[in-house]
């Protein structure tokens, strides 16, 4: 098959069931000279390590985000998504390696990375005990958006994520798709240039999980924000992303066009062919859903499991 402009071999797959092992493929941005502008990146990873004690929990890591992209980080759990995206978040100071965000190093600037960012975690971040508009609110003097604007800046997140109806009520009432939204809703009070998104949809049924894309989607298409999403719904990967890297035991063992890496095994492979290739996993089953308790157990869980 044909690979995306500037496509390296770097190594080998894990492997998978019934799948011949194929090189790992790095699809990049366009080179120099070929005519296209390139942007400075809005995330570069370069060989970045991570340890807890003994355990390398990534390991060598390069990776390179170009502006506008939505990004997929795939893996099983326990591959370093989490550890990574907490380095690159400020949250972790990278052991090696060094990653910069629109050109800011996450070490050395950590302030001038958290204004360009706006973070939703795995674990659950919006108080049940407060309303919406509370919680933003929260988040807004938090970020330190300033006074004067920072009630229009409220209204307009809760407005792009569909909450201005709600936006009065406790959380605690809100369904878990609403809970989700909320929280994008707070990561976006500062206006961010990149999103990051760890597990968007976890413990969020077909509906909610499609309501909050739609969502992610266009505001995206809007603002011209650069997406980084960690997930284990393929389907959601294969539909959203430009680019998706798998990881593997703490490294990247593939990164392109979710296109590109599926013609790799045939032409009637899927993305969850392509994650059991290259990692030798299996894809967790579809969460519990419901309202707020549903999530909170479901991100839990995924925090036990690395």
């Amino acid at each position: 098959m044909s690979l995306e402009p500037g496509a390296a071999v770097t190594g080998q797959p894990a492997g998978g069931a019934g799948v011949t092992a194929q090189p790992t493929v790095t699809g990049q941005p366009p080179p120099a000279g070929t005519g296209l502008a390139v942007a400075e990146p809005a995330v570069s990873c370069a060989g970045v390590t991570y340890r807890f004690g003994d355990h390398v929990a990534v390991n060598l890591v390069d990776l390179t985000i170009q502006p506008g992209e939505t990004f997929g980080l795939l893996g099983p759990n326990g591959a370093g998504k989490t550890t990574t995206i907490r380095m690159l978040v400020t949250l972790l100071k990278p052991m090696a390696g060094r990653i910069s965000v629109f050109g800011a190093n996450t070490a050395t600037q950590p302030m001038r990375v958290r204004r360009m960012i706006g973070y939703v975690p795995q674990l659950l971040s919006a108080d049940g005990s407060l309303t919406g508009r509370e919680n933003v609110e929260l988040f807004a003097r938090l970020f330190d958006v300033p006074r004067g604007g920072r009630a229009q800046r409220v209204e307009e997140a809760l407005a792009a994520m569909g909450l201005t109806e709600p936006a009065g009520r406790l959380v605690k009432t809100y369904s878990g798709g609403m809970v989700r939204r909320l929280e994008l809703a707070q990561a976006l009070v500062n206006a961010p240039r990149l999103l990051v998104l760890d597990e968007p949809t976890v413990g969020l049924d077909p509906i909610a999980r499609s309501d909050v894309w739609e969502h992610i989607t266009r505001l995206r298409e809007r603002a011209g924000m650069t997406v980084l999403m960690t997930t284990h719904h393929m389907e959601e990967a294969d539909l959203y992303c430009d680019r998706v890297s798998l990881m593997h035991s703490g490294r990247v063992q593939a990164t392109d066009s979710p296109a590109n890496l599926k013609a790799l095994l045939g032409p009637v492979a899927s993305l969850d062919d392509v994650f059991r290739h290259f990692t030798g996993g299996t894809l967790d089953g579809d969460t519990a859903k419901g309202g707020i308790r549903d999530v909170r157990r479901a991100r839990r869980t995924a925090r036990r499991l690395g």
